[in-house]
């Protein structure tokens, strides 16, 4: 009686060393490795520096809501969630609410703001 395989099919035994040396072929391949990879470097984002705007009222909402704006911004540019080159754009949007903001133009100041954090996708 002939030998069957799994499937029906008639088959033949491999010698023995002939079966476990294409075992070992198969697994040798497995582990192959692409040699020593040298350590990729990360790219630190550069912190910003402060913006340039004139003394702001205390007290005043607007001063609160720029401060509040500057300190995320800082930290989405600090982590590289935003692009330095947004984070430039938005501080270049910044600097008109600041100037209304120290002139005493708070409800001028905070619609610039909100204007600015809708277009660059922060909640407003």
């Amino acid at each position: 009686m002939r030998k069957m395989s799994i499937f029906r099919f008639p088959c033949r035994t491999a010698p023995l060393p002939a079966s476990v040396l294409l075992a070992a072929l198969a697994l040798g391949g497995c582990n192959q490795t692409s040699g020593p990879t040298a350590p990729v470097a990360t790219a630190v984002p550069q912190a910003p520096a402060p913006p340039n705007w004139p003394k702001l009222p205390d007290g005043a909402a607007c001063t609160k809501e720029l401060s509040h704006y500057q300190t995320v911004l800082d930290a989405d540019v600090g982590t590289g969630n935003v692009n330095r080159s947004v984070y430039d754009q938005i501080e270049t949007e910044l600097v008109p609410a600041a100037n209304a903001c120290a002139a005493g133009h708070d409800g001028e100041a905070l619609a610039m703001i909100r204007s600015a954090k809708v277009k660059h996708g922060y909640r407003a």
